[in-house]
């Protein structure tokens, strides 16, 4: 397997981590919601959550950047996917930072903000001339 293969598939997985993740962390604090009132138990969710999401979002942005040198592909390309990766970083960022002091609906508004520029950013990659 060349480096690019490599880096492109670990890039991939850690992407698809991070927005798959905020997928299925969507469904999971509305079945804990339904199932139990207990606070501690949607605040160990994310937790554990979190430690996975930074490191596939490290993991990503590291790769993303080596396939950016790997290929030497064309700035302008890239502008968009870059514009929305430093968005994503900063939202989540700030959710994290300020989650036990903010409402639950604007956690969730938060976390559906997160997972449309995820998705977005796998939207940019994809239009990427490969």
């Amino acid at each position: 397997m060349s480096e690019l293969e490599l880096v492109k598939t670990l890039h991939l997985l850690a992407a698809a981590t991070w927005t798959g993740g905020l997928i299925v962390l969507g469904f999971l604090v509305s079945a804990i919601r339904t199932a139990t009132d207990d606070r501690a138990v949607l605040q160990a969710t994310a937790k554990r959550f979190s430690v996975v999401s930074w490191v596939a979002m490290a993991t990503a942005l590291a790769t993303g950047l080596r396939l950016y040198y790997i290929d030497k592909a064309q700035p302008e390309y890239f502008i968009t996917k870059w514009s929305l990766i430093t968005i994503v970083i900063i939202v989540a960022l700030v959710h994290q930072l300020t989650a036990k002091r903010t409402p639950p609906a604007i956690r969730g508004l938060t976390q559906a903000v997160i997972l449309l520029l995820s998705i977005g950013i796998f939207a940019a990659a994809t239009a990427l001339p490969y």
